[in-house]
Order: C-alpha cells, then structure tokens, then sequence
C-alpha cells in the first residue's frame, strides 16, 4: 500500500498577499512538477487562500460570524479562493497528475469557529483510485455563527486524523518555525505555550504562523508528528529527506 502524505502549500508561497487576487502561477508550476515527479505515495493536497480569500473575508467581516447583512461575503470569499483552488488544480494534470479540487464549502460543518464534522468518505474514494484531491481553507457554515472561515491549517489536522496520513507538511515562505530570530528543529505542545512566534504583515484572517502551531501541536498530541519547511524543500519532504526546517512532536516522540 502506497505512503499516505498530506502536504499542505501556504497561501504566501502561491499568491502574492501584498496584492490581492494575484496568483503567482509560475511557482505553482514549479510544485506541481516536484509533485509530478514523485511516484509510491498516495498524496492529499491543501492549500491556503492568501490573497484570494483573506482580503475578501476581512472586507465581509465574516470571520467574526454571517448573518442577512454580510451573508454576500460567504459567496464572494469562496469563488476568490475557489478561483486559487481551480489554478492548481490544472497545473497538476497539466503535467500529469489526476487532480481534483474538493470544496469544503459543500463538506464540512463548524462551530464557534471550529470544524465538527468534514466528511472525508469522497476522498477515501479518490485516493483508492490513484486521485489526487486538492482541499484548501474555505468558508464553511457554522452552527452558532452562520458560517466562519476554515484555515487549510484546521483541514489538515481533522483530515491528518480521519484519513490515517502518514506523514504531515506544511510548505510556508520561511524555512521553518522563527522564535527569538533563530529557527527551531522542533517544537513540542509544552514548548509552544513559551515561544514568541512572528506573524505575517499581511491580511490573515486564520492565525499564521501561530494558528498553524497551534493545530500542528493537536495533531502532536495524539501521536502525530508534523513538519514546516521551506517551500524549495517540497522535494525532500515527499521523498523523506531531512528539509532543514521545524517538527512538531510530542514529547518523546522522534
């Protein structure tokens, strides 16, 4: 049975977040050939929205909960991420790999902010008959609030989970988690709470590089190791080479 890997790409290394709505189609072109090239693993891919979803979830106030006055933003911000969604998913099977885009509008349940239910059957599917599905950080109804956003970050916690994936990346701008301007090897959930972590200059309605530690750390504490690295490292990622940046581990836990 072939390795189930889970490689989540940041929406700064796809868009470019100082503009909104520009997609920087040549970097993903470069990743979806690194992906192409890999073959004896069975991949799931989730992005971030960056510029094309988060200035328009600001815009809309959605993030702080949907109701008649703003309901508007829940279309405008998926079609902006969709649109993301929709680009990389053709440069994939452009070069060759059987991808699809999956939206978690349509899949997924939340409350308070949080998911409570993604269903994941469709994707079992999918990766049985060598399908590479493509999720990302979406808007999503919401049982208290209407509906919220979802960061990528939070689907790949639930999905790393339902899904029994066996390794867990995420591909950021930085070459791994900064504290106090050095990079750390590793970080564990009892180290998190002590770190001073950078967050991006950008609009980011999801937390950045704190709400992906903090997700990462949930998944460390069930067993699950996860690692952040730059995004020219994808190729060692998928390959199981060292990538020089941040693992997030339990304690004890290699």
């Amino acid at each position: 049975m072939s390795e189930r890997v889970l490689l989540k790409l940041g929406g700064s290394i796809i868009t470019d977040k100082a503009t909104d709505g520009i997609i920087r189609s040549d970097e993903i072109e470069r990743i979806a050939d690194t992906i192409a090239g890999r073959k004896g693993i069975s991949l799931v891919l989730v992005h971030g929205a960056g510029s094309c979803g988060h200035p328009e979830a600001s815009r809309y106030r959605v993030s702080s909960g949907v109701s008649a006055e703003n309901r508007e933003g829940i279309f405008i911000t998926h079609m902006a991420v969709r649109r993301l969604n929709d680009s990389i998913v053709k440069a994939l099977r452009k070069v060759g790999v059987e991808a699809v885009g999956v939206q978690p509008l349509a899949a997924c349940i939340a409350d308070k902010g949080r998911l409570i239910t993604c269903e994941y059957r469709q994707l079992e599917c999918m990766l049985g008959l060598g399908m590479v599905p493509v999720l990302h950080g979406d808007m999503v109804m919401d049982c208290s609030t209407g509906a919220c956003v979802v960061s990528g970050d939070q689907l790949v916690r639930v999905l790393s989970t339902s899904l029994g994936m066996q390794r867990i990346g995420l591909a950021t701008d930085v070459p791994g988690v900064f504290s106090d301007g050095r990079i750390l090897p590793e970080i564990t959930p009892a180290m998190a709470g002590t770190l001073t972590l950078g967050d991006s200059n950008h609009i980011d309605v999801t937390g950045g590089m704190r709400g992906k530690v903090k997700e990462l750390c949930q998944l460390a504490e069930v067993g699950i190791p996860s690692d952040i690295f730059h995004v020219s490292r994808i190729g060692d990622f998928l390959d199981a080479r060292p990538h020089g940046g941040t693992r997030v581990r339990a304690e004890g836990n290699a």
